[in-house]
């Protein structure tokens, strides 16, 4: 049984960091393109960052960019994302997700996603 869990949410204050961690079981990740999103109260689930097989290949949304960091330890099927310089408006549900195609900002082209892992950031 293919799974994504993530660990590492929880409660952060303005300014401060939190670290989101996905380990991948069931099959091999290593050459597929994992991604984070988030999903904010009475909004849609958006593209956060995403990174491709090699781990160098590294794309994020606007609002996040030079803020959040992902990685990827393919041989612990582990990827990671670094989030500092939190904002209120980073509140929101963050999904770890995977495709076996390249870069996609559409949450339908990734087949894989975890249950999700609520980030909280007080002002």
């Amino acid at each position: 049984q293919v799974q994504l869990v993530e660990s590492g949410g929880g409660l952060a204050q303005a300014g401060g960091s939190l670290r989101l961690s996905c380990a991948a079981s069931g099959r091999t990740f290593s050459s597929y393109y994992m991604g984070w999103f988030r999903q904010a109260p009475g909004k849609e689930r958006e593209f956060v960052t995403g990174v491709n097989w090699s781990g160098f290949d590294k794309t994020y949304s606007d609002s996040v960019k030079g803020r959040f960091s992902i990685a990827r330890d393919r041989g612990k099927n582990t990827v990671f994302l670094q989030m500092n310089s939190l904002k209120p408006e980073d509140t929101a549900v963050y999904y770890c997700t995977a495709r076996s195609g390249g870069r996609s900002y559409f949450m339908e082209d990734y087949g894989y996603w975890g249950q999700g892992t609520q980030v909280t950031v007080s002002s």
